[in-house]
């Protein structure tokens, strides 16, 4: 039986999962809580491994560049089209909810307000790049400060010469090490999976998208022309690969980014799946991914021009150039400083409507609308992030002639 278990595609287990996650929260909703556990054991077990995920491989993945000046070049390249793919992303949610328009008669009058507190600002971003101690960094999760930690790492080591090779040569088992107990920790995908799906919609209800049906659709098309489309072309024409054996070779990332609604919680599974199956050599999706992790949202800016134009025309704000202008640059900019966990992105919502001239007071008013449903919300545009991530981790693998065509065009590796 276990043989049998094992020999079916990890995707097609985990399909199956959702399946019957959905089925079992419809037919015995009350029943959830008790197979809660399997769902909050699997993603602290897969956001246990974030961190020295992050911290290992992106070093690793310096060391074995050989060159320090390629890290400014892949860098570079990797920052400026997570840049392109952010923006396309805010301007498709703007343009898929001016045409859906599903703000335009929203009770938001009878939504209890939620206050979100103040956002940070671009200097706190930036200043806090640089941790003031690395435990501390490490212990909180801080994704950017981490980042910049493993940087230093990695280009010390490289500067350190032969002294450093010892080093080297352990970070790179290490990374190898913690990839293998990721391939451990996946195989409990579908139980996680089940639990997270019959839990979520037991408390949220299956009819919860009733309630807001036309921002559910936008959401779903939106993020289906991010992936279908957006992504699509980058892959045929900058990555110049096959486009339908990309995504079967991502799926599993995928369904795990869906089930989590998490880019941190999705990156150790998007690292095996760039190596199995992509074939995208470590020192690329070693430094490509984890920075993605942290600034590749396309769901999340997608879904934060969508729901600031929803605000807009639920308050029947004026859409002028202006306003589509501001919507756009401060939807990307407050994309790129979301923290990459669930419904994160209504907390960012409040720097871009402040800056049409949304008051807090309504601000609260539209989060309060869709707090009670948004986890929901929040795992169908967490796909696009993770599609991006793995995208742009292939295009710039590419360019840098980092990618094994061999592996990119076998089947994918369950």
């Amino acid at each position: 039986m276990l043989r049998g278990w094992f020999a079916i595609p990890l995707w097609k287990r985990v399909l199956g999962a959702l399946a019957l996650g959905l089925i079992f929260a419809l037919v015995w909703p009350e029943a959830t809580p008790a197979v809660q556990f399997m769902g909050d054991l699997f993603v602290r077990a897969i956001r246990m491994l974030v961190v020295p995920i992050v911290l290992v491989t992106i070093a690793a993945g310096i060391t074995a560049l050989g060159d320090p000046k390629r890290i400014g070049g892949l860098g570079g390249r990797t920052v400026g089209l997570f840049a392109f793919t952010t923006a396309i992303a805010v301007s498709v949610g703007m343009a898929v909810a001016s045409l859906v328009r599903p703000g335009a008669g929203a009770p938001l009058g009878n939504a209890a307000p939620h206050a979100l507190g103040t956002p940070p600002t671009p200097y706190e971003q930036l200043i806090g790049i640089v941790p003031t101690n690395i435990v501390d960094a490490l212990a909180k999760g801080d994704m950017l400060a981490i980042i910049f930690v493993a940087i230093l790492l990695g280009i010390g080591t490289l500067v350190a010469g032969e002294a450093g090779r010892p080093f080297a040569a352990l970070l790179q088992s290490a990374s190898t090490v913690l990839l293998k107990i990721v391939g451990i920790v996946m195989e409990a995908t579908p139980f996680g999976v089940f639990a997270l799906i019959a839990n979520a919609v037991a408390a949220n209800g299956a009819a919860v998208f009733v309630n807001v049906g036309w921002l559910a659709l936008a959401v779903v098309i939106g993020s289906a022309i991010q992936i279908l489309i957006v992504h699509s072309l980058i892959l045929k024409f900058l990555a110049r690969v096959p486009v339908a054996r990309f995504f079967r070779g991502i799926i599993d990332a995928l369904v795990v980014a869906f089930s989590t609604a998490s880019s941190s919680a999705t990156l150790p599974v998007a690292m095996r799946v760039a190596e199995r199956n992509l074939g995208i050599a470590a020192p690329v999706y070693s430094t490509t991914l984890p920075l993605g992790a942290s600034i590749g949202k396309d769901g999340t800016a997608m879904y934060v021009g969508l729901l600031s134009m929803f605000a807009l025309q639920a308050f029947g704000t004026p859409l002028t150039p202006t306003v589509y202008a501001l919507v756009l640059l401060t939807g990307a900019l407050a994309a790129f400083g979301t923290a990459p966990v669930p419904s994160a992105s209504l907390f960012m919502l409040a720097a871009v409507l402040s800056a049409v001239g949304i008051a807090p007071e309504q601000t609260a008013l539209v989060v309060g609308f869709v707090l009670p449903f948004d986890r929901l919300l929040d795992m169908t545009r967490t796909v696009p992030s993770a599609s991006a991530n793995l995208t742009v981790a292939t295009t710039v693998a590419r360019w840098e002639g980092e990618l094994d065509e061999t592996v990119l065009r076998s089947k994918p590796q369950t």
